[in-house]
This record gives structure tokens, sequence and C-alpha cells, in this order.
């Protein structure tokens, strides 16, 4: 892949619009950024559960606080890379300019990387799969093709974000967001189609099959399979920083919120926030936070250290990989291949959050909850669509969404309608709804 292609401002959509030698104060990647921060989507994330529940006494990350530290950290570390690749690219005598554009490509596709999910955190996304897989949901296999089912068995968030961005909802307009090429392909962690789904994981619906294609074509990303086969692409180079950006966040502030719930002690965060650093290191950082009392401090001080040591690892990982990288051979994460020290640091923060912070009483309960009220409302919602002729049908369709085509010509249209409307909503929003249609709420009288 060659950055010169791979770096394009086109937009999706617009692209009889386009002019690459327009002059502007914002380049079109930097409206990509402020085009989301004022979408009505973006601002529904501060709704949607992170980890932990919401709301509480004490204020935990959600979708909305995440997303912005990951387009911070994103940032700095595209920064970071696109400051190394200048000095390669000069010192071969080749162009360097497409370099400037890669902080805020990567910060907003960072921005728009959870747009995707449904309510009450990655629980949502297992809820709607188990719905259909074995659930009620699960009469509507033999009614629908192969890819449509493995669709939805396998849902996820990553794919829905790019169908939010992409799609024409009813009476919206073309290419939905109208993004920058580039920051579409950002986003796309998973670039292959939902049969070759690993663990769930894929990057588009068959829905969206062709605007995949026309965006990864446009950028020339490799494709690496065969005519005939089920689509797979290497990754756009950028997906490694915005994953990246997206793992040091959830990890690192997962356990500074655990902290603040008291679910693990001030002593067990500053063991494994230290052991990401040499001793020396370790003797310099301990004296500082012994000029503070408040271990919340310490802990944020930690948080910050063990941050910015990561995105340095990172982007030095992707500058010695970078060939490997554009030739589609590049294995694991930037994570994953990160010198040893900081490697086990994290991994040993992972251990932390399965043992003591996903399974929670909290968080459990958070789950629980959650897949009930999901389930619920598809049952509702999928039946609803199906048989439309019914009085409670009608009742409930008139509640869903203009925009969200429940009328669809056929019926996987009209279940993907019932599904962009569930994603969409707030946690708050579907526990109220889930109360309504129970009769367990009614308005005031």
């Amino acid at each position: 892949m060659k950055w010169e292609t791979l770096i394009n401002d086109k937009r999706f959509g617009l692209e009889d619009y386009h002019d690459p030698k327009k002059n502007a104060t914002r380049t079109d990647f930097r409206r990509d950024y402020d085009r989301l921060v004022f979408s009505s989507p973006f601002r529904r994330l501060q709704n949607k559960t992170q980890v932990f529940p919401l709301p509480g006494s004490i204020f935990v990350h959600n979708r909305l606080t995440h997303s912005m530290e990951v387009a911070c950290v994103g940032k700095s570390m595209a920064d970071n890379i696109a400051l190394a690749l200048r000095r390669k690219c000069a010192e071969r005598g080749e162009s360097t300019e497409h370099f400037d554009h890669l902080g805020d490509i990567v910060a907003a596709a960072c921005l728009a990387h959870d747009l995707g999910n449904p309510p009450f955190g990655h629980s949502g996304e297992k809820a709607i799969g188990t719905f259909f897989s074995e659930g009620a949901g699960s009469f509507l296999r033999p009614l629908l093709t192969a890819d449509q089912w493995s669709d939805l068995i396998n849902f996820e968030g990553n794919a829905n974000t790019f169908r939010l961005l992409t799609h024409q909802f009813k009476g919206r307009r073309q290419g939905g967001f109208a993004m920058t090429y580039s920051t579409l392909a950002s986003v796309v962690k998973y670039p292959f189609e939902s049969r070759l789904a690993t663990k769930g994981k894929f990057g588009f619906f068959e829905t969206e099959r062709d605007d995949f294609l026309k965006v990864a074509s446009e950028l020339g990303m490799l494709c690496l399979s065969a005519p005939g086969e089920p689509l797979r692409y290497a990754r756009h180079p950028l997906v490694y920083i915005v994953e990246a950006a997206d793992d040091i966040c959830y990890e690192v502030m997962d356990i500074e919120d655990a902290h603040k719930l008291k679910i693990l002690s001030t002593a067990e965060v500053v063991d494994a926030f230290l052991s990401f650093f040499e001793p020396g290191r370790r003797a310099e950082m301990q004296a500082t936070m012994d000029r503070v009392d408040d271990p919340n401090e310490k802990i944020a001080y930690l948080r910050s250290c063990v941050v910015g040591a990561l995105v340095d690892r990172c982007a030095e990982t992707f500058i010695a990989n970078e060939e490997a990288i554009l030739t589609g051979t590049f294995s694991g994460s930037l994570l994953h291949n990160i010198r040893e020290l900081e490697r086990e640091g994290y991994r040993r923060c992972t251990e932390i959050s399965w043992n003591k912070i996903y399974r929670s009483a909290e968080v459990v309960d958070i789950e629980l909850a959650g897949n009930r009220i999901i389930t619920f409302l598809l049952e509702r919602l999928v039946e609803a669509v199906t048989r439309p002729e019914l009085n409670y049908s009608s009742l409930l369709l008139a509640k869903v969404p203009e925009q969200y085509d429940v009328n669809a010509p056929d019926l996987f249209g009209k279940i993907q309608a019932v599904l962009d409307h569930v994603s969409a909503m707030t946690d708050v929003y579907a526990l109220d709804l889930y109360r309504k249609l129970k009769g367990l709420s009614l308005p005031a009288v």
C-alpha cells in the first residue's frame, strides 16, 4: 500500500463534489472530527455504559468520555508517527505532505469508533447476537440468506459503526455522515465480512459490502481474498493506531475507575502501574507520589505516566514495522509487539481487569439487566416488523423514529431497521422503553 493513496480526502457519497485543489483553513479531515462532535449519535454516547453502571454517585467513564480520551491518545500517537515518517521519507527524497493529516484522521476515527455500539456495553452486542443464535429470533434463520444470518448472529459494534457512518437512512442524505475515505477506512478494525468472523468480530454487514469495497479500492488497500471467496482486506495502516489508542484507554482507565469505586485498592493499582517502568524510573515516580496524600491523585499521576509510555512504545513499533504494515504482513496489534517490559505490564493489567473488574458484581449486574432489556425489546420489535397487521405492532412501530425503515421491502431490511433503532438507544432510553412496554411505567395523567 502507498501512503499517497491511503490518505484521501474524497468524501463518501459526495464524490462528484470533490475538489482536491481547494484551499481552506480547515482540512476535510478536521471537518470529519468537527462533524462527529456535533452529531446526535456522538452526543448519545454520554448515556451509554463503558464498563460500570451509569449514572452513579462516582463519575466513571461512559462511551463519550472514553471516545474523547481515545481521540487524544490516538492523535498524540499519530503525531509522533507522522514526525518519524516525515524524516524517513525525506531521507529517501519522497513527498511528506500527506503525513500532515495523520493526527486529524486518527482523532476523527477514534471519536467514531464506538458510535455503533448498542447500550449496556459489550454485553449489549452479545445480547443481540444471541437473540438470533439461541433466542426468539432463531425462527428467522430459514428466511434469510447465509450471509444475512451470519451478520445477525455475529452482530458487531464496529461493523455497525461503518453502517451508521455510510448508510443513507430514510429521509437523510446520501453517504450517511459523508466522511472522508481515509477516516472511514481507519474505523474498520476487522476488514472482512461476517463469514470470516473470529470471536464475533468483523468489519461490515452484507448491506455495506459494496460501500467498503468502494472505499478500499479507492485507497489502494490490499485485497487478501481470491475471487469468489469471502471478502478480506489488509487493514488500513491507521487502524493500528486507532486500535492501540482504544486498548490503552480502556485498559488503563478501567483500572482507574475500579480504584475510584474501591473495587481495587490503591496498593494494587500502584503496584500494577509501576510494573511498566525500570527500577530507576519507579523510584522517581514514587518520590513524586509522596508529595501528595490524595490516593486518587497518585493514581491519576501514574495513569498519565503509563499512557505516555505506551504511546511512545506503540509509535516506535509502528515505525519499526512500517513496511510489514504496508504489505499486509504485520501480525497482531501494536501493543502485542512493543518491548517486553511494557508488554508484560499491560498483560498484568489485563489479568487484573478480567479477574477483578469485568466479573465484579457491579459489572455483572449491568450485563444481566442489559441482556434482559435488549432481548425483550428485540422480541417485541421483531414481532412488530414481521407481523405489522397486529394492533400492538402498529402502536409500537409508531414509536420508531422515521429514519429507520421498518417498512423496508425485504425482511432483512426490516430486521436491520430494528437493530438500527435498538443499537442507537442510550441505556436510559432502553430502560425507559422497557418499563413502558412492560406496563411498569405510565405517562403522568
